[in-house]
């Protein structure tokens, strides 16, 4: 007997009108008085009566697989944005001519892969949480479909694609430091909501694929498939099966299965990382030592002469030194193999906001001596002079990679910065008052 994909998971469009049972009636007063409510509140025989009812009030719409094949001109090539571990993504256009009441808008359409390494409790997942999470740092979850074995997504579109894709593209323009730190505050802006919320979630997946990008550069948290439900009362963590993305995992979580909201500041360690250095999680294609990231490049962070020689080489020297090294506190802090020794999200964003107000100076420094007003400089005091303008430029060629400031040279233990990072701390209000 032949088992297939779809007899494993219930159909969704069986019920088009369901008569509220008293489940779902509670189901639905949960939801009126803002009780978020999560996968375990589903069983798989009444899903599809579950889903229709308790999402009632999210402002959702279902969208019928014709529908979707409209708006995609049947997932023409033309239209093909990506694929990830979900399933391929198109771009479509919706409007109130497709349904009453829908904003005129282009759209992304994420296709389930029935052969991919996710599934329907993925796309589930992806529902519940993110048809009730509303925040300008989430992906916007417009609808969805569920037709047979068939699950789709309708997101609003992100025009500059994901982070990923703007951080490692070849032959394209450097992402400049501002924009990186208006990147990196807005994806902790996203976690640091998740994480308080008053049922937290822990989004599991942090890295750069999952950072999308509007017109204007904000970023926005996408992909909630792994996304879990956080401790509760006197839990100190979830247990769970250890999924993820390699080189982005915390390494308590990869050895226990422990999950907490430091697994997800650990991961974000990583990508504050990625966006100094320009070097992506895990490059097998570099030396040994240098494949992983975080073992290569983290106990450089401490040193700012070491730290200038691992800053992305396309940024051209253009970011401030200052900024640059409160930056890589933050993400040594993140990185740190003690689960309580990271800093937690809000602190994280309140200590980087400040980062995005600095420019993207150059530290390259040009010398020019003018001659003296009404005299005729020697040839011998001209030689010297154009010596020492080229000696200077030289110099500052290196963008002061080799220049000796002691001042500068700072090596922090990692008691020091985590007295640094707390919000009563010194540095910390320097951050405030930069």
């Amino acid at each position: 007997m032949k088992i297939t994909w779809e007899s494993l998971v219930p159909s969704c469009c069986k019920v088009q009108n369901p008569k509220p049972k008293p489940k779902d009636m509670k189901l639905v007063t949960k939801q009126s008085s803002f009780h978020r409510i999560s996968i375990s509140d589903f069983s798989s025989s009444t899903i599809s009566e579950d889903l229709s009812i308790s999402l009632a009030g999210s402002d959702l719409h279902v969208f019928t697989l014709q529908e979707l094949k409209v708006i995609t001109q049947n997932f023409s090539s033309s239209n093909f944005l990506g694929e990830g571990g979900f399933g391929p993504v198109h771009k479509g256009f919706i409007d109130d001519k497709l349904r009453p009441g829908l904003k005129a808008q282009p759209v992304a359409v994420k296709l389930l892969d029935l052969d991919g390494t996710q599934g329907h409790r993925e796309w589930l997942t992806e529902v519940i949480f993110l048809g009730q999470l509303r925040h300008p740092h989430l992906v916007k979850l417009i609808g969805y479909c569920c037709e047979e074995e068939h699950r789709l997504l309708v997101y609003e579109y992100m025009p500059r694609g994901s982070l990923e894709n703007q951080l490692f593209r070849r032959y394209s323009v450097s992402l400049p430091w501002s924009t990186r730190m208006k990147i990196a505050v807005g994806a902790a802006k996203g976690l640091a909501f998740l994480h308080e919320a008053e049922k937290p979630v822990i989004y599991r997946d942090f890295k750069t694929s999952n950072i999308l990008l509007n017109s204007d550069y904000n970023a926005k948290l996408s992909d909630f498939g792994l996304a879990k439900d956080g401790p509760e009362g006197d839990d100190t963590h979830v247990s769970t099966r250890v999924m993820g993305t390699q080189g982005y995992t915390a390494p308590e979580y990869l050895m226990t299965g422990h999950l907490t909201a430091a697994s997800d500041v650990y991961s974000f360690g990583v990508v504050l990382l990625e966006l100094l250095t320009g070097r992506r999680s895990v490059d097998k294609s570099r030396p040994n030592r240098e494949q992983n990231l975080t073992d290569w490049a983290r106990p450089q962070l401490k040193d700012s002469r070491k730290l200038r020689r691992i800053m992305d080489p396309r940024l051209e020297g253009l970011y401030p030194e200052e900024g640059v090294q409160k930056a890589a506190l933050v993400a040594y802090q993140c990185l740190s193999h003690r689960p309580k020794a990271r800093p937690e999200m809000s602190t994280v964003v309140k200590t980087l906001e400040s980062l995005k107000d600095y420019k993207d100076i150059s530290t390259m420094t040009f010398v020019y001596i003018a001659p003296v007003e009404g005299k005729q400089l020697s040839n011998e005091t001209e030689k010297d002079n154009q010596k020492e303008m080229k000696k200077r430029n030289t110099n500052s060629h290196h963008h002061h990679f080799h220049r000796k400031s002691p001042q500068n040279s700072t090596i922090y233990s990692e008691k020091a910065l985590h007295k640094k990072l707390s919000p009563n701390s010194p540095l910390h209000n320097d951050f405030h008052r930069a």
